[in-house]
């Protein structure tokens, strides 16, 4: 203490002041999330298109004036011209309404599917994840079966059952089909989420304070679980659609005078021989648009949403 003088120190300056204070302000996760999605040009295309393309599905059907149902003879197999912009089918109707009205079906299918598939999935995933090993062994081999069953066969065999009662095939006729065995998938994806949670610090705080099991999967593990599960959906979407149009492509989709994109291109298959190769093609686009969009977005939700890849 004797050796201490003032020339050894430094008065402080007010720059100093601010040395240790946080230079960059933090931020929550899903701002993060949004933040890193916006940085990947691709999926923000992907977006831009489903937003594009269910804004049109909605009001595209009425920008020209023609309805969809509508019958010129005098206009059969016309080539898209200044009036009908995609052309009109075999039947004179005007292609440009057909499609966005089969794209309004086609993603109102998809998407419903995709959130049955979640609901589903999230609490026969979640349940059987919380339970016990011997009824968590039963309800994965109750799953495995049920997801042993083709979905084309349960098609099929609705679109009978369905069409000998009278109704035919339908929306609801497809979204059944469709979900009857591709929930499994979001199950045992969830379900491999919360065993691995349920260990977790927090997840073991809270049960020994008395927390129930549902409380816990319902305020700690499914949260946590977000990532994966959009991730799942914004692919289980494009996968309903597809199934969808080739089931349609198969004539076991919707009944006209409705259509769907796969309907659509079924329909354009005949104008290959005639040399309407428009008819097929322009279906084929926008259903290759919209799987597209889809899996773009979902990869970049899924590189947006993994904490080691944060910058």
């Amino acid at each position: 203490m004797e050796n201490l003088t003032k020339d050894l120190f430094e008065p402080a300056s007010r720059e100093d002041r601010n040395v240790d204070k946080i230079r960059r302000p933090s931020i929550k996760y899903w701002p993060d999330v949004w933040r890193r999605l916006k940085q990947n040009k691709l999926a923000m295309t992907g977006l831009i298109l489903i937003i594009s393309m269910v804004i049109m599905a909605i009001v595209g059907t009425k920008i020209n004036g023609f309805k969809y149902y509508e019958q010129d003879y005098s206009l059969i197999n016309m080539k898209p011209d200044s009036v009908h912009w995609f052309g009109t089918d075999e039947l004179g109707r005007d292609l440009f309404t057909r499609v966005w009205y089969g794209a309004r079906y086609s993603l109102f299918i998809g998407i419903a599917a995709a959130f049955i598939d979640f609901v589903l999935g999230v609490l026969y995933g979640g349940i059987s994840g919380m339970a016990s090993r011997r009824v968590d062994a039963v309800m994965m081999r109750i799953a495995e079966i049920i997801y042993s069953i083709p979905y084309l066969l349960v098609v099929i065999l609705l679109s009978v059952v369905f069409s000998k009662a009278g109704s035919g095939s339908s929306i609801f006729v497809m979204i059944l089909a469709m979900t009857l065995t591709s929930w499994v998938p979001m199950a045992i994806l969830v379900r491999g989420q919360v065993l691995q949670l349920k260990e977790s610090e927090y997840a073991l705080a809270a049960e020994s304070l008395g927390a129930a099991k549902s409380w816990i999967l319902k305020k700690h593990i499914i949260p946590n679980t977000l990532g994966p599960i959009l991730v799942n959906i914004t692919l289980a979407i494009p996968q309903a659609i597809f199934a969808e149009a080739t089931l349609s492509f198969l004539g076991l989709g919707l009944q006209p005078p409705k259509s769907s994109l796969g309907s659509l291109a079924n329909d354009g298959l005949a104008g290959l021989a005639v040399g309407n190769a428009y008819q097929i093609l322009i279906p084929a686009i926008f259903i290759s648009l919209i799987m597209f969009a889809f899996n773009v977005l979902g990869d970049g939700l899924r590189d947006a949403l993994d904490p080691r890849l944060r910058k």
